[in-house]
C-alpha cells in the first residue's frame, strides 16, 4: 500500500513555481556587514594585531595534545567540509531534486556556487601565501607572502557553501529555516576542528566563514544568468530531440540491393535485330519462341572495324569483260 513518503518519490506532472531569493534590503545590509568584516580580519592580520596574538596562543596551546580522545572523531568529521566528497553528496541530492521537478536549477544554482568559491578564495589563498601552524618560522610572526595557501580557510569556506545550498535551495521557509541552522552548525564544526588538528589558524577560520557566507549572500546576484542558461540546454536539448525524430521518420538502408545502371550500347544492342543469323523473327522484330538468344556484348568486346569510306556500287571497280564470241563468216562460206 502506498503512503505519502514513497509518493512523493514520484516525478511531479509538470515543474512547480519555485520562489526565487531576491536582494532585498535584509540581505544587502547583511552582505555589507559581512564584506566590512572580512576586511577586518584580512587587515588585522596583514598588521600583525592583537589576532595574530591569539592565533599563536592557540596554536602554542596544541588542542589536539589536551584533548587526545576526541582526534579519531574528529578526523573523519573534517571530511564533511572537503570539497570533493561533500560535493559529491550534495549532487546527488540535488540531482533527484532537479528530474523530480523537470528544472536544473538546483544543479545550476550549486555548480555556479562552487564556481565562485573557487575564484574567490583560491585568488584570495594565492595572492596572501600565508604558511600555516606546523610550517610557521617565527613566533609572532603573521606568516605572510611566505607560499602558503591557508588563508582563508578552504574547509571553513566550502562547508558553509556546500551545506547552506541546502537551505538556499528549500522551497519552504521551516525548511529553509533548518537547514540554515544545520548547515552553520557544520560549518562551525568544521572550522574549529582544523584549529583543533593544527591545520588552520583562528584568523583563517574566521576568515573562511565570512567567504563562505559572502558568497551565499551574493548568489540571487547571479540568478538571471543561471535561468538564461537553463533555457539555452532545454533549447539545445529540444534541437537534439527533434534531429532524433526526423532521423528515425527517414531510415537510410544499409546494405541493401543497389540499383545497376547499363551502358547505352548494351541496353539497345540487339533491339531490332536477330540474336542469331536466320533466327525467326517474332512479332515486333524480337526473336521468336525456342530459338537460343545470342549473349550481349560490350561494343568494347567487339573487333574494330577500320573505316572504309563511301560505298561504290558493286560494278564501279569490274574491267569491261572482253567479247569472246567468234565472229560470224560474211557470205556462203
Amino acid at each position: 500500500m502506498r503512503t505519502d513518503i514513497f509518493a512523493r518519490l514520484d516525478r511531479e506532472p509538470e515543474p512547480p513555481k519555485i520562489e526565487i531569493p531576491r536582494m532585498s534590503r535584509h540581505r544587502i545590509a547583511l552582505f555589507g556587514g559581512t564584506l566590512a568584516f572580512y576586511l577586518a580580519i584580512v587587515f588585522a592580520v596583514l598588521v600583525s594585531s592583537w589576532l595574530v596574538a591569539l592565533d599563536w596562543k592557540v596554536m602554542l596551546f596544541r588542542p589536539y595534545q589536551q584533548w587526545p580522545e576526541l582526534h579519531a572523531f574528529l578526523d573523519y568529521y573534517v571530511v564533511l567540509g572537503q570539497r570533493g566528497p561533500t560535493a559529491v553528496m550534495v549532487a546527488c541530492w540535488l540531482g533527484w531534486r532537479s528530474w523530480r521537478q523537470h528544472t536544473l536549477r538546483p544543479l545550476l544554482t550549486l555548480g555556479a556556487s562552487l564556481l565562485l568559491l573557487n575564484v574567490t578564495v583560491g585568488a584570495v589563498k594565492i595572492g596572501l601565501g600565508r604558511l600555516g601552524p606546523h610550517y610557521a618560522t617565527q613566533i609572532g610572526s603573521a606568516e605572510m607572502f611566505a607560499g602558503g595557501d591557508i588563508f582563508p580557510s578552504g574547509h571553513t569556506a566550502n562547508a558553509v557553501v556546500t551545506w547552506g545550498i541546502l537551505a538556499y535551495l528549500a522551497t519552504t521557509p521551516r525548511a529553509r529555516r533548518y537547514l540554515s541552522a544545520l548547515s552553520a552548525t557544520v560549518s562551525l564544526g568544521v572550522g574549529l576542528t582544523t584549529v583543533y588538528i593544527g591545520t588552520h589558524w583562528l584568523s583563517d577560520v574566521l576568515l573562511g566563514w565570512a567567504a563562505g557566507l559572502l558568497i551565499m549572500l551574493g548568489l540571487p546576484w547571479f540568478e538571471p544568468v543561471i535561468t538564461r542558461a537553463e533555457a539555452w540546454i532545454f533549447a539545445m536539448r529540444e534541437q537534439w530531440r527533434a534531429r532524433r525524430r526526423l532521423t528515425a521518420a527517414v531510415p537510410v538502408a544499409v546494405g541493401g540491393p543497389q540499383p545497376v545502371m547499363l551502358s547505352q550500347s548494351l541496353g539497345t544492342e540487339g533491339a531490332g535485330e536477330p540474336d542469331e543469323p536466320g533466327a525467326p523473327l517474332g512479332p515486333a522484330g524480337h526473336t521468336a519462341v525456342g530459338t537460343r538468344p545470342r549473349a550481349h556484348t560490350m561494343r568494347s568486346e567487339r573487333t574494330p572495324v577500320t573505316p572504309a569510306g563511301p560505298r561504290r556500287p558493286p560494278h564501279a571497280d569490274r574491267a569491261p569483260r572482253a567479247n569472246t564470241t567468234p565472229a560470224r563468216p560474211v557470205g556462203g562460206g
